[in-house]
């Protein structure tokens, strides 16, 4: 009876060594499963690129732009050089932008942007002349970070000319030498964009003698001695509420803004 009781006992740790068949059964279920969602999504991966690059509506058909104001859609089309009738997922949006920025200056940035099904949509953003520097019979327009970007025959409204008055042969020389033209035109963008916009549009010129001697030529004659382009905010504050105080003055001094000073009438 011991031996046959031992007998038994290797039977059941025979059996116990292994899963029970249901867990068994269940396992071969689950990896069937696996296999059989690797393969569909195989399949499925390989429907979808063939629908983005081969169906024929999913190509580009038009190209929209927006936010042009001196630009025009059709330059801007012309210069994106977008690939009309290529698979619209194939379309490197980043080299259109590059082309963009290269080929028309007047552009600060742009959005390139797929639009499902069949568009490429370009948002524009233009850049904004705060001066002009006349040259020859044109003006060269100059934005806010200083960037000559296009050269037009006639002048914007309501955008002052630069007046660069630097000889080399008197007092300010050495101002130029120092700093030198490019400095000083860069000083005076930064007081283009610092005068106060109940100002700007009455503003003819920005004149720079020197780096602390800049002004300004107002319509009717009126002049504002800026001094240089440092604490700009502090002095377009002090413009504004000395020329509210004294509407009738000529001249305006704020090139020390805690210390103004106005004069006739």
């Amino acid at each position: 009876m011991a031996g046959s009781t031992t007998a038994e006992r290797g039977e059941r740790q025979q059996e116990s060594s292994g899963p029970p068949p249901a867990r068994r059964r269940l396992r071969v279920r689950r990896l069937r499963t696996i296999i059989i969602l690797a393969v569909a999504l195989v399949f499925l991966s390989a429907g979808t690129v063939s629908l983005l690059y081969g169906s024929q509506w999913l190509r580009v058909e038009s190209v929209a732009v927006s936010g042009t104001r001196v630009l025009t859609p059709d330059q801007v089309r012309e210069a994106a050089d977008v690939p009309v009738g290529s698979p619209l997922i194939s379309v490197d949006t980043d080299a259109i932008e590059a082309r963009l920025l290269r080929k028309l200056p007047r552009i600060d940035s742009v959005d390139v942007a797929r639009s499902w099904p069949d568009g490429i949509g370009l948002k524009v953003t233009e850049r904004t002349p705060v001066l002009l520097v006349q040259k020859g019979g044109n003006f060269v327009e100059v934005d806010d970070e200083g960037v000559r970007f296009a050269t037009v025959s006639e002048a914007p409204n309501g955008v002052p000319a630069l007046e660069l008055t630097l000889s080399p042969a008197d007092s300010r020389a050495a101002s130029l030498r120092r700093f030198g033209e490019a400095r000083l035109v860069r000083e005076a963008v930064r007081v283009a964009r610092d005068i106060p916009a109940a100002v700007a549009h009455a503003t003819r010129s920005v004149k720079v003698r020197s780096y602390d001697d800049i002004s300004l030529e107002l319509e009717g004659g009126r002049t504002v001695a800026w001094g240089s382009s440092e604490k700009g905010a502090a002095k377009a504050r002090t413009l504004a509420a000395l020329m509210k105080a004294t509407p009738d003055a000529r001249h305006f001094d704020v090139s020390v803004p805690t210390a103004p000073a106005s004069a006739g009438s």
